[in-house]
């Protein structure tokens, strides 16, 4: 036999044997297999804590501003009803949002909660997302900050319990062990108030969500982000301990939103960096 004929011989055995592999199923919703799939959600209504003033993740619909939109908020309801499992919204301060989730008072908190293993102590969580912190500061960028290390000196706020919060405090140790002035780290409940603080001159910057700052320096001429920074830090869902067919249902549902494009689309409607998106992974440590 020819050299060409073994290896045309040898391409159809290959050609065969895959065509005989059996065919990976596209995940897909499947809301009429709630009770199978999910049985300890049957019959219930997931409430969702968001702090509607996370722009571009959480916020008030102009056109109801008893609606919130956002790319949390719009992926959370895709996730839910994928599974078939009706959800509502609570609102509150997003530093009141983890306590809640811990003491059961909210189902889930679905609001830029970034895991650590700290809270991994009484919350499981469902990573999706590669986090960027950004720095805010007065219009002009009166003192020239464009880098943790320029903070050396200057005051600085984050929200209460962040890790935009340790970020900076982190940067301050390092200030006082180069022989430099310490960040003054104060914090804020929540996004508007430490927006508050620059603005009013209180604070010379404020560590937040990179896409946060970015959206609210869009429209608020007082403010614009000085510079930003990719971290290692994860963006997830949050539920307390033993919730297991709530942590599967989200794991599952943003693995078929990935796979379907739903969830591609939704970032591109609030403009926020896809290519920050990993595949779902369950954290509990």
């Amino acid at each position: 036999m020819r050299s060409r004929d073994v290896i045309a011989a040898a391409c159809a055995l290959v050609l065969s044997a895959l065509l005989a592999l059996p065919a990976v199923a596209t995940p897909a919703c499947e809301p009429d297999k709630l009770a199978t799939k999910y049985p300890k959600l049957v019959g219930k209504t997931i409430k969702i804590g968001q702090d509607g003033e996370s722009r571009p993740f959480s916020f008030r619909d102009p056109k109801d501003f008893n609606h919130l939109i956002g790319l949390d908020a719009d992926v959370a309801r895709a996730v839910f009803a994928c599974a078939g499992v009706p959800i509502e919204f609570s609102t509150g301060s997003w530093s009141g949002l983890i306590p809640a989730a811990m003491s059961v008072q909210i189902d889930v908190m679905w609001d830029t909660l970034l895991y650590t293993p700290e809270r991994a102590k009484k919350l499981d969580f469902v990573a999706y997302m590669n986090s960027a912190t950004g720095f805010m500061v007065a219009k002009g960028n009166p003192k020239k900050i464009k880098s943790l290390d320029d903070l050396c000196g200057f005051t600085a706020t984050a929200n209460l319990g962040t890790t935009q919060e340790a970020m900076l405090r982190e940067a301050s140790a390092k200030c006082t062990a180069a022989g430099k002035k310490p960040v003054d780290v104060i914090t804020s409940t929540d996004m508007p108030s430490g927006t508050r603080l620059v603005q009013n001159a209180r604070a010379d910057a404020l560590a937040t969500n990179k896409f946060y700052g970015d959206a609210l320096a869009e429209t608020n001429k007082e403010v614009e982000m000085a510079f930003g920074v990719v971290t290692n830090a994860r963006i997830a869902s949050g539920t307390a301990k033993g919730n297991d067919d709530l942590v599967k249902l989200m794991f599952d549902g943003i693995t078929v939103l990935r796979a379907n494009g739903e969830l591609k689309k939704i970032y591109d409607t609030y403009k926020v960096d896809y290519s920050l998106v990993t595949d779902p992974e369950i954290l509990t440590k």
